[in-house]
């Protein structure tokens, strides 16, 4: 009775298993990759200035959460100390708000890049030297711009992904960004990594992602484009993404491109949060390295 009750137990299992990968097949395949979606090329933006004039810019791109996250009252501190060192800052938010993109899906670089400049005309902000610090998806964000727009003369790149990935859509099968209304090539998601999504095992996903090498270097950043110097800060125990690999990745590149600005990489001890607790790592990059290095465009 007992093995007769463990069989059935386990042949509804089965089924339901099975009817659950059917479904999100069906899922991916009837996912319209040709429309775009609502809002697309709509941003929130927010500027916070200071009291000087010519004040650098920084701009502050949020990750895979959404919503446009500095400027908020978690980031309300690090907004004033950098206020209070002389930048003007620009929250942006670029998915998951009213009014804009409801998810990362195709977000476009040149609308993000156009948006940037347009507030970078404010007479109070210095245009010749903008600053991007981006966090995990906003970190892949920073350097794709950064790497195809000269004007970006610094960034700081927070548990950083080294390549372009797949939008967070059901389907998975787009990319999170787009370049003059083309989809940038991206490391797909493999039928590998279904066990560790299910699991809630991002971190496994993406190691199972990242061992596709065609499509990796396909989808690779170029790191060696970028028109200024560059801070990876990541996290050595990230649970979502292995930024410390893929950051080890973008310095070795940048390394063997001769890249001809500074670059330093600072792994935290730590989760994927753990480096926002060392934003002074961040400050005394872009003090020595951008506002007071003197072949900096940033320099003061």
């Amino acid at each position: 009775m007992i093995l007769r009750t463990v069989k059935w137990m386990l042949g509804i299992a089965v089924v339901l298993v099975a009817a659950s990968l059917a479904y999100y097949q069906y899922l991916v395949f009837s996912f319209d990759t040709e429309a775009l979606p609502a809002n697309h090329g709509k941003f929130n933006t927010q500027l916070f200035l200071g009291e000087n004039a010519k004040q650098p810019l920084i701009v502050g791109l949020g990750g895979a959460e959404g919503g446009n996250a500095w400027t908020g009252d978690y980031w309300s501190d690090q907004r004033e100390r950098f206020l209070s060192q002389g930048y003007g800052f620009l929250a942006l938010g670029y998915f998951g708000m009213e009014g804009i993109s409801r998810e990362l899906d195709r977000i476009p670089l040149d609308g993000v890049m156009r948006t940037i400049l347009e507030t970078a005309t404010n007479p109070m902000i210095d245009s010749d030297c903008i600053i991007l610090i981006g966090g995990s998806k906003g970190a892949e964000l920073s350097l794709a711009l950064a790497s195809n727009y000269p004007q970006v003369k610094a960034v700081v790149a927070i548990v950083p992904g080294s390549a372009i990935f797949a939008a967070n859509t059901i389907a998975l099968n787009t990319p999170s960004f787009t370049l003059r209304g083309e989809s940038l090539a991206f490391v797909p998601v493999p039928w590998s990594a279904a066990p560790a999504l299910i699991k809630g095992d991002l971190r496994g996903a993406w190691i199972e992602m990242l061992k596709d090498e065609e499509a990796v270097e396909n989808a690779s950043i170029s790191v060696e484009a970028i028109n200024g110097p560059i801070f990876f800060l990541s996290a050595m125990k990230d649970e979502y993404w292995p930024s410390t690999e893929m950051s080890e990745v973008m310095m070795d590149r940048l390394q063997s491109k001769q890249f001809p600005h500074y670059f330093e990489h600072i792994a935290i001890d730590g989760y994927h949060a753990s480096p926002l607790e060392h934003f002074d790592l961040v400050e005394k990059f872009l003090e020595d390295q951008v506002i007071g290095a003197s072949q900096s465009s940033c320099a003061r």
